[in-house]
């Protein structure tokens, strides 16, 4: 199997659950009661839908990946694909869609936040023509759960 077996379309409020699924199964951190919990992603989906993608063989969703953007800068969040299926080109397509997606807004920068020690993913945004360029990341949730 490769990527050209498989067929990349947009997330739908019924994928949601099984999206959730892959998550779980590909070791992605998750916040069930905040920003990943059902009605989150419904609502996300609402603003940002368009640029939600995801990898599916034979009705099976196997890859995931959200684009949002802030109207200055592209990001690229939440890429699974599932442990089965790596090494064979989804995540490349999946961040190429969300690319895309995004540039079709007007958005000529992307970048992505990937968690020390996923090298899986350092190598995904590597190949795909990202640098990585380091910062201090700070961030203050309003609850714990988000």
């Amino acid at each position: 199997m490769t990527a050209a077996d498989v067929h990349f379309r947009q997330m739908r409020a019924e994928d949601i659950s099984a999206v959730l699924a892959l998550w779980e199964q590909a070791g992605l951190d998750n916040r069930p009661t905040g920003r990943d919990a059902p009605e989150a992603l419904t609502e996300q989906l609402g603003v940002m839908g368009r640029h939600f993608w995801l990898a599916e063989l034979d009705g099976r969703i196997v890859g995931a990946v959200l684009g949002t953007h802030d109207s200055r800068k592209g990001w690229i969040n939440r890429l699974a694909v599932h442990p089965e299926f790596r090494r064979r080109g989804l995540a490349a397509v999946l961040v190429g869609r969300a690319e895309k997606s995004l540039a079709e807004d007007g958005i000529e920068i992307f970048a992505a936040l990937v968690d020390s020690g996923n090298e899986s993913s350092c190598r995904v945004f590597e190949s795909t023509g990202y640098k990585e360029y380091p910062v201090h990341y700070f961030r203050k949730p309003l609850r714990p759960s988000v």
